[in-house]
Formats: structure tokens, C-alpha cells, sequence
């Protein structure tokens, strides 16, 4: 009977630390993928464009502070609704804004924004600024 309990409890045993090693070894994959978003700086082209119904399927107007994302960072709106933080390189400013849309003719890290959240950084007359910019 003694061999019954101790197989058992060497079983149970077994069993709660694969249960335990499964969800230690689940959350880090998810946390780490969010604080690599939020980590990462990213440099690009910042424009403006006139809003209205975005990808992330919310309408907005020119004096919402939203942005659309280039197209691999959209990545099929999982950032949808996520603030970031934008720098614009050459004097300085920043603003914060908010992921409503994607952006498919911009490049890898540049960012096309209303125009009132491009007010923020520079005249809507630049037209094009270099932006730095991060989830945040």
C-alpha cells in the first residue's frame, strides 16, 4: 500500500510541475512580444493625410490625434487603438496618438497622421517630417 501512495504522489507530482512549466513557459511568449512593441524605437517618414473611416474600422476626423501605421507594423490591426508617442527628429516636438488606420504606402517605420496631430509636430505646409516614434 506503501508503494501505491508513494507512486501516486510521484505521479501528481509529476504532473503539477508539467502544469506548472506550461503556463511559466506561455506567458513570456506573449509579455515578451509587448515589450519588444513598446521597447522598440522606430524611425521613418511621418505625413498627413485627411481621416475618415481607418482600417481599425472607426471613423475619425482631421482633429483627432490618430496615426496609420506602415503596413507590416498594422500587422492586420493587431495595434489597432494602441497609443504611441512621436518625435519629430528635426525640432524636437512630440505628440501622442492613437493607431486608427494603416498606411500601405509607407515605408517600414514611417507613420502618416491626421492633421491635426501633425500640427503638433510642424506645419501642415512641411508636408514631410522625419519622425522617431514607439508604443506607448
Amino acid at each position: 500500500m506503501a508503494s501505491f501512495n508513494l507512486a501516486s504522489f510521484f505521479v501528481a507530482t509529476l504532473f503539477a510541475l508539467a502544469c506548472l512549466l506550461a503556463m511559466v513557459a506561455a506567458v513570456p511568449v506573449e509579455a515578451e512580444q509587448q515589450l519588444e512593441a513598446r521597447g522598440k524605437t522606430y524611425h521613418g517618414r511621418g505625413t498627413w493625410f485627411n481621416v475618415g473611416l481607418g482600417n481599425c474600422g472607426k471613423y475619425n476626423k482631421d482633429s483627432d490625434l490618430i496615426v496609420a501605421l506602415d503596413t507590416a507594423t498594422y500587422n492586420s490591426g493587431s495595434h489597432c487603438d494602441k497609443h504611441i508617442t512621436i518625435v519629430n527628429t528635426k525640432n524636437g516636438k512630440k505628440a501622442k496618438a492613437m493607431v486608427r488606420d494603416s498606411c500601405p504606402s509607407c515605408g517600414t517605420g514611417s507613420i502618416d497622421m491626421s492633421p491635426a496631430l501633425f500640427k503638433h509636430l510642424d506645419s501642415l505646409d512641411t508636408g514631410v517630417i522625419s519622425v522617431k516614434w514607439w508604443f506607448s
